[in-house]
């Protein structure tokens, strides 16, 4: 795609673009552009097309082109000068990608929402670099790899930055656990590589076993 893109097919990087839009705009929201998430992947896709030169033959495109809607989120939240409240992220993030099926049951669906504006809040106690590194891996479902292209750091500082704000949102957010298992995880054993929030965490019992609440 990228090849037909540099040959000069402009319908090629419009099937780039449509492909991406949805994830670049949750990325956007997530990361705090707010109401300007739509102007900031605008920019970012432009951007994203003048520097094709520089794309690396064999790369990945979402990760390279999801650092730049960071980049760009980052500088327009800077610019802005203003804080974007957590209602507002949520707003926009859901507006941007429905995250949860109309078919869904209804408790379930309540209950998916509860723990993603949960999330979201515990996230507003983590430091830049940890809430960006739960963001992607999280709320954005990318794997460790796609991660760390994103963010541009080592798969390792990837591993151990999301292992301590996973701790950290352990103390902000003690009723919920990682949920083990899902797309994207290379699991190893501990809670740094599991994917997603899981339920209320469970009781130990007197024999020693755990009773789910």
């Amino acid at each position: 795609m990228i090849a037909r893109v540099r040959a000069g097919e402009p319908e090629a990087y419009a099937e780039l673009v449509r492909a991406h839009t949805g994830l670049a705009l949750r990325a956007a929201a997530a990361l705090g552009a707010g109401a300007d998430a739509e102007d900031v992947v605008q920019q970012a896709f432009f951007k994203a097309y003048c520097s094709l030169g520089r794309f690396r033959d064999g790369a990945a495109f979402k990760p390279w082109l999801l650092s730049i809607v960071a980049n760009e989120t980052r500088n327009t939240v800077r610019t802005a000068v203003r804080q974007r409240t957590l209602a507002g992220r949520e707003a926009a993030l859901v507006e941007a990608e429905p995250l949860i099926p109309e078919s869904a049951d209804p408790a379930a669906a309540a209950l998916e929402v509860e723990r993603r504006t949960a999330l979201l809040t515990a996230l507003e106690g983590l430091g830049e670099d940890h809430r960006l590194v739960v963001t992607y891996r999280y709320l954005l479902e990318m794997d460790e790899s796609e991660t760390a292209q994103a963010l541009g750091w080592p798969r390792g500082t990837v591993k151990s930055r999301l292992n301590r704000a996973l701790r950290k949102l352990g103390r902000l957010l003690p009723e919920f656990e990682p949920r083990e298992g899902s797309r994207g995880s290379e699991a190893s054993g501990n809670a740094g590589d599991a994917e997603g929030l899981g339920g209320p965490r469970g009781r130990k019992t007197r024999g020693g076993g755990e009773e789910r609440e």
